[in-house]
């Protein structure tokens, strides 16, 4: 039986009461379970930080085609809602930020195979606490349905991983100039920036989880 044979069948003041007061998307749902990808594409680039394994990286690229199509339809359903749980502004934000999150990932490895750079202690560390980051924000979200208490102590781990990364960086930096190579320093910088960016956007999802937390509690 397909849809519109369903739509008919049900009764008349069922259908009525479903135009007036139509359901409500899951929102809340759709950004935990993005989230929880967002986290696992972060473990990826970990796992490739620490192997250089290339099939690795290919997982990486592969999640963010997957991160796409996630991004694509939690944005069509927004854009389609009647009504939502907070300020649409606060959902958008969520949703596009935990997608610049895995592109980011997926830069990264894709700048260090084009330019032919291996993993580095650096960039490893950098990995480990983005995703210590996106594993906080996983668990923030998915606590906003039933605990958005705890999703506000999930956003501030979320940012205190971001700061982390980013005294990473500046280690990095100031370790990478102090040679000659300047070929390698200006190649090695370039994904040093990748994931840089990809902590600042960690941290833009928790301001984004934090905004709909200060609008629930």
């Amino acid at each position: 039986m397909d849809d519109n044979q369903n739509e008919e069948n049900k009764p008349i003041f069922r259908r009525l009461y479903e135009r007036v007061f139509p359901t409500v998307a899951d929102f809340f749902g759709m950004l935990a379970q993005q989230s929880t990808n967002a986290a696992e594409t972060t473990r990826l680039l970990v796992e490739f930080m620490e192997t250089g394994d290339i099939a690795v990286s290919q997982r990486v690229r592969d999640d963010e085609h997957e991160a796409d199509r996630i991004k694509a339809a939690n944005l069509s359903v927004l854009s389609d809602a009647f009504s939502t749980p907070v300020d649409r502004e606060d959902l958008f934000r969520a949703i596009t930020t935990l997608d610049d999150i895995v592109n980011y990932c997926k830069s990264t490895v894709v700048e260090m195979d084009m330019l032919g750079l291996k993993p580095d202690k650096h960039s490893l560390e950098m990995a480990l606490h983005i995703r210590e980051g996106a594993e906080a924000l996983a668990k923030g979200f998915a606590h906003l349905a039933t605990d958005p208490a705890s999703a506000g102590v999930d956003a501030n781990n979320a940012r205190k991983a971001e700061r982390t990364v980013e005294k990473s960086y500046r280690r990095a930096i100031v370790a990478l100039f102090e040679g000659d190579d300047y070929l390698h320093m200006f190649k090695r910088r370039e994904t040093y920036r990748h994931l840089s960016n990809a902590a600042d956007r960690v941290a833009d999802a928790a301001r984004a989880l934090n905004n709909i937390v200060v609008k629930l509690v």
